[in-house]
């Protein structure tokens, strides 16, 4: 979720924030956290709201109106650069590693080029068609404390520090040791500029043993913890490829995105990616699934989700 509810003060948790949602805000107002901190901060994007958090259940003034995304001017990706960052003293630890980096590393490589990354392909932006083309260069490790994601300046300091050459197609997620406590949110979306080349940044808590987070994988394939972090980190992916940065590409009335709109739906036990993993994940709206009743009901009924099973 993005425009109306994302003026947040870090002093306050998402929880509350997520409550006070006026639905007749308007829709076209991009908000960000500059408005009540010191200091300019990029804008949460795509919060991937943890469940009983849903914004859905508080639209109801909206319905009757056409779902589907519309676009608002700005660039999309036509292809990605990834390469993820595990930060915090934890990743040192293997007994809390785990599968969860290699586990990662699989994913974004199975990504590439798979069914599921196609089902944003119908978006086009300024400067070109989103193609489901994910170059992965694997991952760095900074084992300092990291912060908790409440600033968004913060997560983009931390890519600067940690890629060396970042590229203008750059995706550059974060998966911190901390929990989210009392936030209400999973994950997220950023963008920023490193050395004068913007960047498209994501920010992950540790999702181990988190209910409000857990897309309940219960194929054993995976431990809890990845199986988590694999689900939202394809909500904030698809969207860092439809609606990247300022002014914003492609949202709904309401500041959706495509994998807001489709959050917490599941059209089958798992999803097969190009290198033959296979993830519990959720499906991406299309606009084009919804107008030719071909996509799956998300969690308001509307036929629009994919997830190229």
């Amino acid at each position: 979720m993005k425009r109306k509810m994302l003026v947040l003060c870090v002093v306050l948790s998402l929880a509350a924030v997520a409550f006070g949602q006026d639905a007749n805000a308007p829709d076209s107002n991009r908000q960000d956290l500059s408005i009540l901190q010191a200091r300019p901060e990029p804008p949460m994007l795509g919060l991937h709201w943890a469940r009983g958090f849903t914004p859905d259940a508080r639209a109801a003034k909206l319905r009757g109106n056409s779902p589907n995304m519309t676009y608002h001017g700005g660039l999309i990706m036509p292809s990605t650069v990834s390469e993820a960052i595990f930060w915090g003293p934890q990743w040192a630890n293997s007994s809390f590693v785990g599968d969860k980096i290699t586990g990662l590393d699989s994913w974004y490589t199975g990504f590439s080029n798979s069914n599921y990354a196609k089902t944003s392909d119908e978006y086009t932006g300024s400067n070109g068609q989103v193609g489901p083309s994910v170059s992965h260069n694997g991952h760095v490790i900074d084992t300092s404390t990291a912060a908790n994601g409440s600033s968004t300046s913060a997560i983009v300091a931390e890519v600067c520090k940690e890629i060396s050459n970042p590229v203008s197609n750059g995706y550059y997620p974060v998966y911190v040791d901390g929990k989210r406590g009392n936030a209400g949110y999973c994950a997220y979306h950023t963008f920023g500029s490193c050395g004068g080349v913007t960047v498209q940044v994501a920010f992950f808590f540790n999702l181990d043993g988190d209910a409000g987070c857990d897309p309940q994988d219960t194929s054993r394939l995976h431990s809890q913890g990845l199986a988590a972090l694999a689900n939202v980190s394809g909500h904030e992916l698809s969207e860092a490829r439809t609606d990247p940065d300022s002014p914003g590409a492609w949202y709904d009335r309401r500041g959706q995105e495509n994998g807001d709109k489709c959050a917490w739906t599941f059209n089958v036990p798992l999803v097969t990616f190009s290198n033959g993993s296979e993830w519990k994940i959720q499906g991406e709206w299309s606009n084009n699934a919804f107008n030719t009743g071909t996509g799956y009901p998300n969690s308001s009924g509307q036929r629009g989700c994919l997830d190229g099973h």
